[in-house]
């Protein structure tokens, strides 16, 4: 798990390199979260091409480039011949949009979370009502896939009970 903006969050270990200790939660975060799981490379040798981070999100290049243009990734580094430099801090971010992204959150709101987030402090209660906002979305989700869940079980128990039957004859 990391731990970005008070929340955790996995990032796939796909590599075979040996694995760095998990590092601490930092001050603020709540200590009843796992240990976060060390990142593909330790801190100061994580510098990511984008092929690296294709290959560790499941995301596409195109979509990776398309976050960058819409402010959803702006702080990207770039090294002496402009190629994208990814960081720790990047792969722990793309984690956390693909979970928003799980949420049905619009683009424009998690581009207005990042917005805020890069403000400050100063935004802590409007990120919080737009996360708050997108968990009600999600609970109410939520609640109709259990709806649908129940009717669905009933539809598999009627036909289970139908070839369970015995066949009736016509005379």
């Amino acid at each position: 798990m990391t731990v970005i903006d008070g929340t955790s969050r996995s990032i796939p270990a796909t590599s075979t390199q040996p694995q760095s200790q998990p590092q601490r939660p930092s001050p603020g975060v709540d200590a009843c979260t796992a240990a976060p799981e060390a990142h593909p490379r330790p801190a100061g040798k994580d510098s990511y091409t984008i092929s690296e981070v294709v290959a560790f999100t499941g995301l596409t290049a195109h979509t990776l480039r398309w976050y960058e243009r819409i402010g959803l990734m702006p702080h990207v580094d770039r090294s002496h011949t402009g190629q994208r430099r990814f960081s720790n801090r990047d792969l722990d971010w793309l984690v956390f949009v693909g979970k928003l992204r799980l949420t049905g959150m619009p683009v424009a709101d998690m581009v207005r979370y990042a917005e805020l987030l890069r403000v400050g402090e100063s935004t802590f209660e409007e990120r919080q009502e737009l996360l708050e906002s997108t968990r009600r979305d999600v609970i109410t989700r939520i609640a109709e896939l259990h709806d649908t869940l129940a009717v669905l079980d009933h539809k598999i128990e009627y036909y289970a009970g139908a070839r369970r039957a015995p066949e009736r004859h016509s005379a």
